[in-house]
């Protein structure tokens, strides 16, 4: 019992740690690329605090503790018209930040357990807990349904494309964004409720890829 509240106690620290990472990494980028609404509402910070929603931290602890769920941070606002290059593309790098600071932040903290050899226990289940909370983070908020980075980055890749067919795409890809959270909890839901998980199907084979490069 000890040992399954310490993993959970565990988690929910890698949670907000990965969490406040992939906010700051969009409100960061945003600024880089000319538009610092992000900093002016105090954004640009590492702070937990800063970026946790309300409803979504509950649900952060909530799948901590059950195993199951889904938790957010409070999304970074961007105005694409800002940005110092087409709104799409722009909007696409601005989102891709945050999945990218998740791998980065596992890669960083997989180095010590590849090469600085045994480690106190609790640092080492933290280090452990931190690579596996980011890999997953990463790469679960690529996938190109909103509200997800996938759904943007999707749409900048599109946008770098100055043919019909892209803008076309693009425009459709629009239409459907309304849908996006419905369908993907409906595919979440699938996965809780009937242990039919099309999610972790698609997801599982480069989670466990990039576990392995970082891991061994």
């Amino acid at each position: 019992m000890a040992n399954q509240l310490s993993s959970m106690l565990l988690f929910l620290v890698a949670l907000v740690i990965s969490i406040s990472v992939h906010e700051f990494a969009h409100a960061w980028s945003a600024y880089e690329l000319g538009d610092p609404t992000a900093r002016r509402l105090g954004r640009l910070t590492l702070n937990p605090i800063a970026h946790l929603d309300p409803l979504g931290a509950l649900m952060i602890v909530f799948m901590a503790f059950s195993g199951w769920g889904i938790g957010w941070g409070k999304p970074v606002p961007v105005n694409p018209y800002n940005l110092r290059t087409d709104p799409r593309v722009g909007m696409g790098l601005t989102s891709v930040a945050g999945p990218f600071s998740n791998l980065a932040l596992a890669a960083l903290c997989a180095i010590p357990l590849r090469l600085a050899g045994p480690l106190p226990g609790l640092v080492s289940a933290l280090l452990w807990t931190l690579v596996f909370t980011n890999v997953s983070l990463a790469i679960f908020n690529l996938i190109p349904l909103p509200p997800l980075d996938g759904f943007s980055v999707l749409q900048g890749l599109l946008a770098t494309f100055r043919t019909r067919w892209a803008y076309e795409w693009g425009n459709r890809l629009d239409r459907l964004a309304p849908y996006g959270p419905v369908l993907l909890i409906g595919l979440l839901s699938l996965g809780w409720f009937t242990g039919l998980n099309p999610i972790g199907l698609i997801l599982g084979p480069p989670t466990r890829a990039i576990l392995r490069v970082l891991l061994g």
